[in-house]
């Protein structure tokens, strides 16, 4: 009796333990007087997502209530007191001046026990860094110019499925049409397959490329352990990816990386890239740190390739269609430089061409300004940072930092009636006297986005093959305003972009 008392007590005194630096925890902001919500206590800020808030309405309802207040506002990340970036000059410090400090993202990773969370996304410290010097040849202009082709090939394929479904019916439901286009595309760059998601919406990539976007490992409480304790987290070998997901994609590589090997077959795409790090073992880097890669490092890679380059493009390109079927003005503009373009190369798109359609580009960048897609940045603080000019306003090492991209690309001080599409808030002056920070659907500094240019160019070549072929208008199906889907991460319809469309 006298021992399960003992244990009882000791039982109790842990519990205590722990609501008491949970309450203090939830109480950090409050304590310092900087303005932030009433945490909720598994969610932290995020009180409702998945639920009845979208993360882009966390974000924007959050930047709304506080800008102006200071630098920063306080911020719950799950349960970790984090910071809310609220003005540009700070941005500036994290992102570029002293990135030093802020290198980390703060996900949770697990590439011993999990391979896929070993994403150049995810990683952090030395393995961030180290891999990030590995693929900085992967995405070089040139090696652009080499996959070229092969986006056109597919896209023109795309031209045909979607003129015939505008032949069946003048409302098209976009945005899935756009996913198949963007997948085959990854797919036949990433993997070097056929994944024919066009022609067959079931299609297995189609199928798991959906599921990887949208199924989870864990339930909510699962999630606040990896998101509020990502280093205990790994000690007891948690994972995130689900295991469908990891069985199909680890197969997927390595029946890839095997049939090229063993048949000398050689692309000019991204897994040509990554096979050669694998096998060349002989490269060094500056320090004599070897750049070869592993099967699962390679696989890694490859899987965020595919997550990040299908989605983020195909809702890019249906949020330009969504607006330019609202903006026929724009879209005829569109089309007339388009045109012009092609036509002085007998109609073909190359990749010369495509930089000259310099409207097409403001298009785009409006859209990404407008609908961003990733509409936060998150970091970590790797050491105590006293905001310049705010001595009370400290960033502690190890806190979040969350910056709302998407909410400051819609603050009228960065961008004149900020709610309208206007491509013309891209122009060539426009760009040159505006704060690269101010603009930042694929971040900015040494940690912005790795395939920026991948991302541009299919998205321009799906938009030109487009809008050359069809003319886009709302109809009684199209969701004016967009209502958000509450159940992904990034910027997306709840119930699709559904366009009528006809052949030019």
């Amino acid at each position: 009796m006298g021992i399960s008392i003992l244990l009882l007590s000791v039982l109790a005194a842990l519990i205590g333990y722990l609501f008491l630096r949970l309450r203090r925890n939830l109480q950090y902001w409050k304590n310092l007087g900087i303005p932030c919500d009433d945490p909720h206590p598994i969610l932290g800020s995020l009180r409702g997502i998945h639920t009845t808030r979208s993360f882009p309405e966390v974000w924007l309802q959050y930047y709304s209530k506080y800008r102006g207040t200071g630098p920063f506002a306080g911020f719950y990340w799950f349960l970790r007191p984090a910071v809310f970036i609220l003005e540009p000059f700070l941005v500036k410090h994290i992102l570029i001046k002293e990135f030093n400090k802020f290198t980390d993202r703060g996900f949770f990773n697990n590439p011993e026990d999990d391979p896929l969370s070993g994403q150049l996304f995810l990683l952090d410290g030395h393995r961030w860094k180290s891999m990030r010097n590995k693929l900085s040849s992967t995405f070089t202009s040139g090696k652009m110019k080499f996959m070229f082709p092969t986006v056109v090939k597919v896209s023109d394929e795309f031209v045909d499925v979607f003129g015939d479904m505008a032949k069946k019916s003048s409302v098209v439901e976009v945005r899935e049409l756009l996913a198949r286009f963007t997948t085959d595309v990854i797919g036949t760059c990433a993997f070097g397959i056929e994944c024919s998601s066009l022609k067959d919406p079931e299609a297995e990539f189609r199928v798991m490329g959906r599921k990887a976007l949208t199924d989870l490992r864990h339930n909510m409480l699962g999630l606040t352990l990896l998101n509020s304790f990502p280093k205990f987290a790994r000690s007891i070998h948690m994972k995130q990816t689900p295991e469908h997901i990891e069985k199909f994609f680890m197969r997927i590589v390595k029946e890839t990386v095997s049939y090229r090997e063993e048949n000398n077959i050689r692309r000019n795409d991204f897994m040509d890239q990554l096979i050669d790090l694998k096998n060349n073992r002989l490269m060094k880097s500056e320090t004599g740190e070897s750049m070869s890669l592993t099967i699962e490092e390679i696989a890694a890679q490859a899987f965020v390739f595919f997550n990040a380059g299908f989605e983020t493009s195909s809702t890019t390109m249906g949020f330009a269609l969504y607006e330019l079927a609202q903006s026929q003005d724009i879209q005829d503009r569109l089309r007339k430089e388009c045109n012009e373009v092609l036509a002085k190369n007998n109609g073909e798109l190359t990749y010369e061409n495509l930089k000259e359609m310099g409207y097409l580009c403001q298009v785009i960048s409006e859209t990404l300004r407008l609908w961003t897609v990733l509409p936060v940045l998150n970091r970590e603080c790797l050491e105590d940072f006293v905001v310049p000019g705010y001595p009370n306003y400290v960033i502690k090492k190890g806190m979040p930092v969350i910056i709302p991209a998407g909410a400051m690309h819609r603050d009228e001080k960065f961008y004149p009636d900020p709610d309208r599409f206007n491509p013309d808030n891209f122009t060539p002056e426009r760009v040159k006297n505006r704060d690269s920070v101010e603009w930042l659907p694929f971040g900015d500094g040494p940690r912005n986005c790795i395939g920026m240019r991948f991302g541009e160019m299919q998205a321009r070549i799906g938009l030109a093959k487009l809008i050359t072929n069809f003319k886009f208008s709302v109809c009684d199906q199209t969701t004016i305003p967009i209502k958000y889907d509450i159940k992904s991460f990034l910027i997306a319809s709840a119930s699709g972009i559904y366009l009528k469309a006809e052949r030019v």
